[in-house]
């Protein structure tokens, strides 16, 4: 195997990594997030700004962690495209 394949065999193993990660990180924030909410309804304490306050907190920590992955993922497409890429002066 040349450094080329196992560069690029690491960085799938990467890629591969981050994604498995990235879900289950996503996973447990709706989990948390569809918790939070089934507590939120059953207390009449909590005021209906903080209810929005949160509401925004969940959707700006979505768009920041989607913002993340598309970066990220650009990025590996880059090192994807860079290695996949034939040298000039090699065979």
């Amino acid at each position: 195997m040349d450094q080329t394949q196992f560069v690029r065999k690491i960085i799938d193993f990467q890629k591969s990594s981050f994604d498995n990660s990235f879900e289950a990180m996503k996973t447990i924030q709706e989990q948390t997030e569809k918790t939070t909410d089934a507590l939120l309804s059953q207390t009449s304490w909590i005021p209906e700004d903080g209810r929005k306050v949160l509401s925004q907190w969940y959707d700006a920590y979505k768009k920041g962690a989607d913002d993340f992955k598309k970066i990220v993922d650009d990025n590996f497409q880059k090192v994807e495209d860079y290695f996949s890429t034939p040298k000039k002066g090699k065979k």
